[in-house]
């Protein structure tokens, strides 16, 4: 590995240049989040693997400019800002971590429905006013309350567990069938989800199905004095819906952590129908921020590129054909990326024949116009192997390793 560079940027996690050290790459150049783009260019330019989060846009054009790179990691949880066909036409496979903070938000959910149904934030706001509302009107225990799950996934089911333990009731809505766990109730609608519950927290992905599924009907059928928790994109929430639902005293509150429209940086001026609302708690996209989030991350996306460096592997990948690849030890490992056409394999195994090479094993995934194919193989190493690979008709990529 030492021949191969890498460029992580915008202020990843020590873990993922240390796990690359620890793997035999010398040159790992790391930006910190403040870099200017001018760095983040120089940097990336003939990196192997480039690590990224979620401010670093990955268009079309800066693929091109990066000639040599192999793999693209994302250091979160979208990749919104990458152009997923792009690489994938240039046979580079875009990795991300997609469950390594699920612990992280599930329990700033519990945390928010807690100050949610305790009335924390509007004491909150009085208190640094000057005032001293001293009352138990309005603040309510979590145990005994019903908590509605809106998506039992990874980060659902966590949140399942956690409520539950507080002595919480747990119903949930999933598109698709999900095992409840512990003692969670499935509904077996959103409309019957919204009217059981006491506080409603979403954790569903950003689909055209989801894009403003809790508008004003939603929230008309949510129970009087209920809280919502929206933790999971900010295209699911009718904002101007949800704040004149808290404004009218239909929902005691919310706490929102995800925005259809957030700033650039940190500097950025921030601007929400919620802002004026004492009973709404905003953060800044932080639920899966924790330094042990960001410390599994910056391994499991780094453990991802170096697997595919060394041998291939594409598991994980959100734009390329998945394949789980072992080590090839005592063996030559080919791989060849290609347009999803007829033929291909054919002349890969030709070439492989003439060279007097034996195939001791063979994989090949496709998945829209992209085509892998992974072979090992045995005998003495052709000098030039990867050079009448890549003349095969429809070749985006070949590779060889051993």
């Amino acid at each position: 590995m030492s021949g191969f560079r890498a460029a992580l940027v915008e202020g990843i996690h020590p873990s993922a240049e240390r796990y690359l050290r620890e793997h035999g790459y010398a040159e790992v150049v790391s930006l910190p989040a403040s870099a200017a783009e001018r760095e983040v260019r120089e940097a990336i330019r003939g990196a192997h693997l480039v690590g990224i989060r979620s401010r670093t846009p990955f268009d079309a054009k800066r693929f091109g400019e990066c000639a040599e790179l192999l793999a693209l990691g994302c250091f979160c949880i979208g990749t919104d800002r990458v152009d997923l066909a792009a690489g994938a036409a240039r046979g580079v496979p875009v990795f991300n971590a997609p469950h390594s903070n699920t612990r992280s938000v599930a329990e700033l959910v519990i945390g928010l429905a807690i100050m949610l149904l305790r009335d924390v934030a509007r004491k909150n706001a009085l208190v640094h006013a000057g005032r001293w509302p001293k009352s138990a009107t309005g603040s309510r225990e979590a145990r005994g309350k019903t908590i509605g799950i809106v998506g039992y996934g990874h980060i659902g089911s966590q949140v399942s567990i956690l409520a539950e333990a507080l002595g919480m009731r747990v119903l949930y809505f999933d598109v698709e069938v999900k095992l409840p766990l512990g003692n969670a109730q499935p509904c077996r609608s959103l409309d019957e989800l919204l009217a059981g519950s006491d506080l409603v927290t979403l954790h569903v992905p950003e689909t055209p199905l989801t894009r403003g599924m809790i508008g004003a009907p939603q929230l008309a059928r949510m129970r009087p004095g209920a809280a919502l928790v929206n933790t999971s994109r900010g295209s699911v929430v009718d904002l101007d819906a949800l704040a004149a639902a808290v404004r009218d005293g239909r929902l005691s509150g919310a706490a929102v952590d995800v925005f259809p429209e957030e700033p650039e940086s940190n500097e950025a001026r921030f601007e929400s129908p919620l802002r004026a609302l004492d009973n709404v708690i905003l953060t800044p996209h932080v639920a899966g921020s924790t330094g042990e989030a960001q410390e599994k991350i910056g391994v499991e996306v780094a453990q991802k590129l170096h697997h595919h460096a060394s041998r291939g592997s594409t598991m994980g990948a959100v734009n390329f054909p998945e394949l789980n690849l072992a080590e090839h030890e005592g063996a030559i490992r080919v791989l060849h990326v290609h347009r999803n056409v007829p033929g291909v394999l054919r002349q890969i195994n030709r070439i492989v024949a003439d060279a007097g090479l034996n195939v001791v094993g063979q994989h090949l995934q496709t998945l829209h116009e992209t085509g892998y194919v992974v072979l090992d193989v045995e005998g003495p190493r052709p000098p030039d192997l990867a050079g009448p690979l890549r003349a095969v008709p429809g070749t985006i990529r070949a590779r060889v390793l051993g």
